[in-house]
């Protein structure tokens, strides 16, 4: 089974500035973890396909306990292919890969 979610989110660093994510808006994020309530996933994740511009990859979305939202790392090769940098309006196609 697959879903379709489309979002716009900015782009932000974690405190060490290692890792980059986007936030996944917290209804979208509630219709996420509806949807994988029956199934079991390491930290909650959820398999997804990603989109960013004309750049697609596979990897998974996973929550955030702070605000209940889902967060998408973005990779770095992702932000230079897309020419995205921190605080930056993204806009996110997720595929949700649910079995």
């Amino acid at each position: 089974m697959t879903a379709s979610l489309r979002f716009t989110s900015e782009l932000w660093a974690t405190e060490h500035g290692k890792w980059r994510f986007v936030t996944v808006p917290l209804g979208l994020s509630e219709e996420i973890a509806d949807r994988r309530a029956d199934r079991r996933a390491g930290f909650g994740s959820v398999r997804v396909q990603a989109t960013i511009g004309s750049t697609t990859w596979q990897t998974s979305v996973f929550p955030e306990s702070k605000t209940g939202c889902y967060v998408l790392p973005v990779k770095k090769s992702v932000r230079q292919a897309e020419e995205i940098d921190d605080d930056d309006p993204v806009d996110v196609a997720l595929e949700l890969l649910l079995p």
